[in-house]
């Protein structure tokens, strides 16, 4: 059914530093600005996969899927429906901002927009990192990843699984930790659930480089007194997804995880298996972690979800 992450959109009071941050720390091209005068990024040849909206708080305004082609998002459609769930076609302004052939928008039970899409713009040969980053990890593999934070996870787990068929790669649960990572395609994942008892919000998303390099010139950055970012872990390799990476601050409470080397899934052979730790080593904690809610946090209200 779906087929990678296309593209996520954020709102934040702070949007416009996003066009230097996107650009001079994270490597982005930038796109311009959409309607709204939301800042625009790209990652790859596609018009753009990063928007962030003009908001009064920070928040994830909607989550892009993608589907292979025009016959698979007819047939996804289908199956929202079958499930129960209402979504809505994209009107021709919507399709426009978006710069997608087709899309319908749904809401989940946690407050959160997803958008299932075919057809974005791309123009090829065209990504031009201002920082010199050689490629970003994105074709079959979709834009990154993404941890949700949900009250429940299992009730997640089975919401996510269900309408939009993504696949258990494995969980990860310890005496802090309840989380559970799903694929779509090869990338170990491209959604985590975290369990936040009576919240909801959003963690991280995962931008993930091809050239080594490019993670350890990224850390000399971070690093620099002049630098108005924040190391949140340090270098550090994660159990499930072999993933060598960061995690930063960015102007809109979330964090950024900046990675090299992440794990490939074949389904032809693969068992969900259970961890006990995050990490193989490093990721050690700032201590602006420590004292920083994980992401934009919220409280769980769910008549206000559909």
């Amino acid at each position: 059914m779906i087929h990678s992450l296309g593209y996520v959109g954020f709102g934040s009071p702070r949007y416009e530093q996003w066009e230097r941050y996107g650009t001079e720390v994270l490597g982005c091209q930038y796109a311009g600005r959409g309607s709204d005068d939301a800042v625009r990024l790209r990652i790859d040849d596609f018009n753009y996969r990063i928007a962030v909206h003009p908001s009064e708080r920070d928040e994830v305004a909607y989550i892009g899927w993608t589907t292979v082609d025009e016959q698979a998002f007819t047939a996804l459609s289908g199956h929202l429906t079958a499930c129960g769930v209402q979504a809505t076609a994209a009107s021709a302004d919507l399709l426009e901002e978006r710069q997608v052939a087709a899309l319908v928008w749904f809401v989940d039970p946690w407050g959160n927009r997803h958008e299932v899409s075919w057809g974005k713009f791309s123009d090829p040969s065209t990504f031009n990192s201002p920082r010199g980053i050689a490629k970003f990890v994105t074709g079959s593999q979709g834009l990154g990843h993404i941890v949700l934070l949900v009250p429940d996870v299992l009730e997640a787990d089975a919401y996510f699984t269900k309408v939009l068929g993504l696949r258990l790669s494995d969980r990860i649960v310890s005496d802090i930790f309840n989380l559970r990572f799903y694929h779509c395609n090869g990338r170990h994942h491209t959604l985590a659930l975290g369990e936040v008892p009576n919240m909801t919000g959003f963690n991280h998303l995962m931008l993930e480089v091809a050239n080594f390099d490019d993670l350890g010139k990224t850390i000399d950055l971070v690093n620099r007194e002049d630098t108005p970012v924040d190391m949140m872990l340090n270098l550090g390799r994660h159990t499930n997804d072999l993933m060598t990476s960061i995690y930063i601050s960015t102007p809109s409470s979330f964090q950024i995880e900046y990675g090299y080397g992440g794990f490939i899934i074949d389904d032809a052979d693969w068992v969900a298996p259970t961890y006990t730790a995050t990490g193989i080593w490093g990721h050690s904690r700032s201590e602006l972690f420590l004292q920083s809610p994980p992401g934009i946090l919220n409280p769980f209200k769910p008549d206000d979800s559909q």
